[in-house]
């Protein structure tokens, strides 16, 4: 029996798979592309332990536990590289986001979610500060690097940090400030560093999402998911209910109504057993601007297979990020 590319991506990227068989998978166009949207460390564990097997051929085991255990070391190198860096900074308050505020408290396994850089959000002021402490251990600016809205890209040559600043815009800086003010602790990486809390961490990942135009690995789509489903495999400060009249309240402050939509759609459709949990995060907007949204984003972007997705114009982009 075939199985389709959007099955298979649906049973390797879930947290609990069912018992099944995928022989007849489009193994040949899912490997490359799972690794490419960082998937693989993920369906490799589900194969070799959650679902022995799976009937999937041994290459394709092979060659997803090889990324699985690259993904390990480089996690493991770059968050230990990251907290000897920072854990003896007192008296400032830096937020972890992205990828590495998740490994730990959304996946089971800190492999699960590769960590290609190290994203912060600072206070436009902390900026160069932070910089030049980080300039102890040899991170230097990468001017010539991908900054993906960054304001500075550091680098020792191993470990990317990406920082930001303003990230909804000069003009509401008052609402980037309760992002602060509602921040949690990290204390593993010592007393200044903290994460966003959970509303704030589902707008951070949609606002990034619409400003890369959805041309996003689809590991994103995953972070998503779990946030606003509780983080169900965890117990930790992620793994709670998504207050909704907060997050659609800061959606509409943050004019991010369209970006939560639509991110929040494409996961509907990715993953349809969130569809019923997710409905009432949807923001009420009016149906032509919803099936311009559908039309323009959403469909293309939740197609499989493709290497990148839709990258819309930067009209688009402003009507999704308000900025």
């Amino acid at each position: 029996m075939a199985i389709s590319l959007l099955d298979t991506i649906r049973v390797l990227a879930s947290f609990e798979p069912p018992r099944v068989s995928l022989r007849g998978a489009p193994w040949e166009e899912y490997v490359d592309w799972a690794i490419a949207q960082g998937l693989a460390p993920l369906a490799s564990y589900n194969l070799q332990y959650r679902m022995p097997g799976a009937d999937a051929p041994e290459w394709v085991r092979d060659q997803l536990l090889s990324i699985y255990s690259g993904s390990v070391n480089d996690n493991v190198m770059k968050l230990v590289n990251f907290k000897r860096s920072v854990d003896e900074l007192e008296g400032r308050k830096l937020l972890l986001i992205g990828a590495a505020a998740f490994a730990d408290t959304l996946y089971p396994h800190v492999a699960f979610r590769p960590v290609l850089e190290i994203q912060m959000l600072l206070r436009r002021m902390d900026v160069d500060g932070f910089a030049g402490y980080l300039a102890q251990n040899e991170f230097r600016p990468e001017p010539d690097a991908p900054a993906h809205g960054a304001i500075k890209v550091l680098s020792d040559g191993r470990t990317a940090i990406h920082l930001y600043a303003d990230v909804l815009g000069t003009s509401r800086r008052a609402e980037v400030q309760g992002i602060f003010d509602r921040a949690k602790p990290m204390k593993m990486y010592g007393p200044s560093i903290f994460r966003p809390d959970l509303e704030d961490a589902v707008l951070l990942v949609c606002l990034e999402q619409a400003r890369e135009g959805y041309q996003v690995p689809w590991l994103s789509f995953v972070d998503l998911r779990e946030l606003m489903t509780g983080a169900k495999a965890m117990g930790g400060v992620y793994s709670r209910p998504v207050d909704v009249a907060a997050l659609l309240e800061r959606a509409k402050a943050w004019k991010l109504e369209r970006s939560l939509y639509t991110s929040l759609s494409i996961v509907s459709g990715l993953f349809p057993e969130t569809a019923e949990a997710l409905k009432p995060a949807l923001p009420p907007l009016r149906r032509a601007t919803r099936e311009l949204l559908d039309r323009l984003v959403v469909q293309p972007a939740s197609v499989p297979g493709k290497m990148s997705h839709v990258r819309g114009s930067e009209r688009l982009r402003r009507l999704l990020t308000g900025q």
